[in-house]
């Protein structure tokens, strides 16, 4: 039986979420010495064979066998694009940014699920939670730039902000793929090993195509890779399965949304950002609204009867 969150997997966490954030910042930070979709190419790589390695020796997981060719291909592509997208988006818009419009994932994955699968049909409260969350896009993505003085900035702006919204409808197509196909069964690492396999092989040819290949070797790339790759890819996702298997999945997606709040927090301390108001305002309202819609579990019992249904959306997304 899982149980409810308790202190020590509240902790848990806020580290998981801390480290999530951190991303984005690792590759902005050192972009300089190699370009964002080379240093995911790359991690991805050495993750892949991580996870290989650890459901071989250590977990040992039954993977399963047969009719998982195209499940496999569309996961590991959709998770290739979603990465591509982000490493461009980088190019022009800040690392705050692309965490806030990547982590909307959840909104399209449900939106997505509402209309392949009758048991995650999306209550009352969960399309008002959607209303709430796509206000909240739509301040941070237009006002920012409407108050912005330079016109050709803006246009740069807004593309890596729509990326990074593009890689959020990415992932949770991603969730989606996953969710209706028999990979649904499969154990988390034969997921995480063909969404990984799949990032490096065409994330690779795409820098070589992009002519993104440089690769200065620095203290900030090699401690941007070995972060990316043992502590996110590999170690941070482990954490994350193993509190599925002990905790409620509900509980703990409500709280993996401090992932984008944190993002911000990191891009300002550590990037020396500087979101606007409308900006910080939207992303709070996305937050807000990704909280009602995956939380709606916690949250019904204490509205009218006539906003209750009897069956509870179970959508929920991969971390990354």
């Amino acid at each position: 039986m899982r149980k409810a969150v308790d202190s020590r997997a509240a902790l848990v966490m806020v580290g998981l979420c801390m480290t999530w954030s951190l991303q984005q910042v690792a590759l902005k930070a050192s972009a300089a010495d190699a370009a964002p979709v080379f240093q995911l190419a790359l991690r991805s790589g050495v993750a892949a064979a991580m996870v290989l390695l650890y459901a071989r020796i250590v977990a040992r997981d039954r993977w399963l066998k047969g009719g998982l060719l195209t499940p496999a291909v569309s996961v590991g592509s959709l998770f290739a694009l979603e990465f591509l997208l982000v490493a461009q988006g980088l190019n022009w818009t800040s690392a705050s940014h692309m965490v806030v419009f990547l982590y909307t994932a959840p909104l399209f994955a449900a939106l997505g699920l509402h209309l392949r699968l009758p048991d995650e049909r999306l209550s009352r409260l969960q399309w008002s939670g959607m209303s709430l969350a796509f206000v909240g896009i739509a301040l941070a993505f237009l006002v920012p730039a409407m108050l912005e003085p330079e016109h050709g900035r803006v246009a740069l702006w807004m593309l890596g902000d729509l990326l990074g919204l593009c890689g959020g409808v990415t992932w949770g197509m991603t969730t989606i793929a996953v969710r209706t196909s028999r990979m649904s069964e499969a154990p988390a690492t034969q997921t995480l090993f063909y969404q990984l396999s799949g990032a490096f092989v065409i994330l690779l040819p795409a820098a070589i195509v992009l002519g993104q290949t440089r690769f200065h070797a620095s203290l900030v790339l090699w401690s941007s890779l070995a972060f990316q790759t043992v502590f996110v890819c590999f170690g941070s996702f482990l954490i994350w399965f193993a509190m599925l298997r002990r905790y409620l999945a509900s509980r703990l997606s409500v709280l993996s949304f401090m992932t984008p709040l944190f993002g911000v927090l990191w891009g300002v301390i550590l990037l020396n950002e500087r979101p606007s108001a409308a900006f910080a305002l939207g992303a709070v309202l996305v937050c807000a609204g990704l909280i009602v819609v995956n939380g709606d579990t916690r949250i019904e019992p204490w509205l009218p009867r006539s906003w209750r249904r009897g069956q509870h959306s179970s959508t929920r997304t991969d971390h990354r």
